[in-house]
C-alpha cells in the first residue's frame, strides 16, 4: 500500500487565481488541478477561498484554584442555529504581521480578560477548516491566577463585547458533554487539560 503524504504542494497546479470579494473579509476564485491517486490528473475545477491570517488562542488555567477562564461573546456564525450565538470560548485572536503566537496570546489575555500568562504550554497547531479556508490556529494552555479574574472586557473601536466568567475545571468538563461549549477550540483544550490537568498541577505549582 502507498504510504500517506506521497503528494506535495509542488503538485497542485494553480491556472488562474482572482480575489472575487474584499471586506471584513477575502474571499479567492481559484482553478486548478492536481494528480489523484490513481494516477490520472484531475480535470481543471475550481474551489472559493476564504482568506484568513493565523489565530491564537489559549485557555487560560489556574493549577491551584483548578479553575478556567472563559469568554463569553455574540458569534454571527452561530445566529439561526437552536442555540444562543453567544458563545463560551477561549482567549482569542488573530495573529498581526511580526507577532509570534505568543505576544498575540500575552496582548489578547490583557485585552479581552485582563490576564497574563505566566506560562504557556502548546498544546497544537490545527486547520480550522482547510476544505474552504486558510485560517491556523495555534492553541495553548496559559497559567493564570484566577483570584480577582472575571468581568467585561473588549476593544470598542473593534466592536468586542466580552464577559470574561470563572469556572471550576469540572464545571467546564460538564460543558463539553453536555453540548454547552461546542467550538472547536475551546473542545480541543479543555479535552487536552482532562488529560494534562494532574500534570500541570504538579508542574505549574513546582
Amino acid at each position: 500500500m502507498p504510504q500517506p503524504f506521497q503528494f506535495t504542494a509542488n503538485d497542485v497546479k494553480v491556472e488562474k487565481r482572482e480575489t472575487v470579494f474584499q471586506g471584513f473579509f477575502r474571499m479567492d476564485k481559484l482553478w486548478l488541478t492536481h494528480p489523484r491517486f490513481d494516477g490520472r490528473e484531475m480535470p481543471t475545477f475550481t474551489r472559493e477561498l476564504f482568506i484568513r491570517g493565523d489565530a491564537t488562542c489559549v485557555l487560560p488555567y489556574d493549577p491551584e484554584r483548578d479553575e478556567v477562564v472563559l469568554l463569553e461573546q455574540f458569534r454571527l456564525g452561530a445566529l439561526g442555529r437552536n442555540q444562543s450565538p453567544w458563545l463560551l470560548e477561549l482567549v482569542a485572536g488573530m495573529n498581526e504581521e511580526g507577532e509570534s503566537p505568543e505576544d498575540v496570546a500575552q496582548r489578547e489575555g490583557q485585552e479581552e480578560a485582563g490576564l497574563s500568562f505566566s506560562r504557556l504550554d502548546k498544546i497544537c497547531d490545527y486547520m480550522v477548516s482547510p476544505g474552504g479556508t486558510t485560517e491556523l490556529i495555534h492553541l495553548y494552555c496559559g497559567q493564570v491566577s484566577t483570584a480577582d479574574a472575571g468581568g467585561v472586557f473588549g476593544v470598542e473601536h473593534e466592536h468586542e463585547d466580552i464577559l470574561s466568567h470563572v469556572v471550576s475545571a469540572e464545571e467546564t468538563f460538564a460543558m463539553i458533554a453536555d453540548g454547552r461549549i461546542n467550538n472547536a477550540a475551546a473542545i480541543i483544550a479543555i479535552q487536552w487539560l482532562q488529560l494534562n490537568r494532574d500534570r500541570l498541577r504538579k508542574e505549574w505549582q513546582a
